[in-house]
């Protein structure tokens, strides 16, 4: 069972130490200039990181999303403060030096979330991440400060679609291929590329951007259904307005990522790579996220995880399918349920 708070649990007890005390006046000030009352200072307050960029489709509609979790924060009784920090792109570092910034990336994300929190004495986070070194480094983030926070996946892209044909992100990669062996011509290929991509959301198969969100639900860091929810859905702007009343019910009874992030849910989320066919970058983030909590895993956690559990998945890049289609037949919870039932999965773990 999560750890009981108490009856009457001080919700603000991080802000209220520039909130509260006379001697914080200049503080308070500026705080009163951005727009608080004297209500508001007595209120909870939430920081929204959001990993928006305009730059990268996985990222460009987070701005959107940080509005709807304000909105819902505020809902809640609390104040919220939304803050943004960096990303990359791997689809476009991709076979250049570009990716030499990649993996720094993440833990340039997870120090700046760390060091916004902690300066402003925020009591909880809501973090909004939509690409691949985004999802660890938020969860990195969380768990170093040990603060009550819900992580909100930005979301999977739809599937383009030209001429009776399907595409992803792989595909125009791919496509390169076909055009230099001759078989297709210029054409062909821009045609592929241009429809590779058609909106908001993250590369579509179950890549690292999905990968990590499936095993971060399964480790019970997001609302269910968050990690398979597309990012054009309508119900992923519910879920945004959702995650301040799951986050008030956090603070209220004090339950932190140390709480939720344990050896038996590290091995729920490795569980839910193998079964997925997930990307071996899990690996690196998952041993790094127990880190952040004080934990070890280890290479051979994931190998002896490997002979035990089934590749049950027919998703994209190995298979046929991409994340829009999880979401279809009842999303990542569905598969939750499966891997619960075949006993594979942990269901005593706090989410």
């Amino acid at each position: 069972p999560p750890p009981q708070s108490p009856a009457a649990a001080k919700l603000n007890k991080y802000s209220s130490r520039i909130t509260e005390p006379k001697s914080q006046g200049g503080s308070q000030a500026i705080l009163y200039g951005v727009g608080l009352s004297d209500d508001d200072m007595r209120k909870p307050q939430v920081g929204i990181s959001s990993v928006w960029y305009e730059g990268n489709t996985c990222n460009m509609h987070l701005l959107k999303l940080a509005e709807a979790v304000k909105e819902g924060v505020q809902e809640a009784g609390m104040v919220g403060f939304r803050f943004n920090t960096i990303g990359v792109s791997d689809a476009i570092s991709m076979g250049t030096r570009g990716m030499c910034y990649s993996l720094q990336s993440r833990d340039l994300i997870a120090d700046s979330i760390e060091s916004v929190m902690g300066a402003q004495w925020y009591d909880g986070n809501i973090s909004i991440p939509g690409c691949d070194k985004n999802m660890p480094g938020t969860i990195m983030a969380m768990g170093r400060l040990n603060r009550p926070s819900i992580m909100v996946y930005g979301g999977t892209i739809k599937p383009g679609h030209f001429q009776g044909h399907t595409y992803d992100i792989v595909s125009a990669f791919q496509v390169y291929g076909e055009y230099v062996s001759g078989s297709i011509s210029d054409v062909e290929r821009m045609n592929v590329v241009r429809n590779s991509c058609p909106g908001a959301g993250a590369c579509g198969g179950m890549y690292t951007a999905n990968t990590m969100a499936s095993a971060i639900e399964a480790m019970g860091m997001t609302l269910p259904y968050s990690s398979s929810t597309p990012a054009e859905d309508p119900l992923k702007l519910d879920e945004c307005r959702l995650a301040g009343k799951y986050l008030l019910d956090l603070l209220k009874m004090d339950l932190k990522p140390r709480d939720i992030i344990t050896s038996k849910s590290l091995r729920n989320a490795m569980v839910m790579v193998m079964a997925l066919g997930g990307s071996t970058n899990a690996v690196l983030h998952l041993i790094a996220i127990a880190r952040s909590v004080g934990l070890q895993l280890e290479l051979d956690d994931f190998q002896e995880i490997s002979d035990k559990v089934p590749f049950l998945a027919d998703l994209k890049p190995s298979g046929k399918y991409v994340m829009e289609d999880v979401h279809k037949i009842g999303g990542t919870p569905a598969i939750i349920r499966h891997l619960l039932e075949l006993g594979f999965l942990d269901g005593d773990c706090i989410t």
